[in-house]
């Protein structure tokens, strides 16, 4: 099952304070970019995000799961606490890096 529209646009709200936040459509789910950085994997109205050393200790008891077939395990993102969602997000875009840009 894909993503809906309105938890593409939930999730892309909540962040918002974080900047310019867009969404992409990927192999029939989404990809959520935070200034330029994909920081979220979004498959069957989850929000995956990358097992990262940095947020681990916020993540302690957070579910996991794979957002696709051969994906490796991610956190599941829970938005009910949305200062900590916020905070979760700004420590892992600091760690991840920009695309590589496209070749013409």
């Amino acid at each position: 099952m894909a993503c809906t529209p309105e938890f593409i646009y939930f999730v892309c709200d909540r962040l918002s304070p974080l900047g310019e936040v867009s969404s992409r459509k990927m192999m029939g789910d989404y990809v959520i970019y935070v200034n330029g950085k994909c920081v979220i994997t979004a498959c069957d109205n989850c929000a995956y995000i990358k097992k990262l050393p940095c947020v681990e200790t916020m993540m302690v008891g957070a579910e996991c799961g794979c957002p696709y077939p051969g994906a490796k395990e991610a956190y599941i993102l829970d938005f009910s606490d949305e200062r900590k969602v916020i905070k979760i997000v700004e420590t892992l875009w600091e760690q991840l890096p920009y695309p590589k840009p496209r070749k013409k």
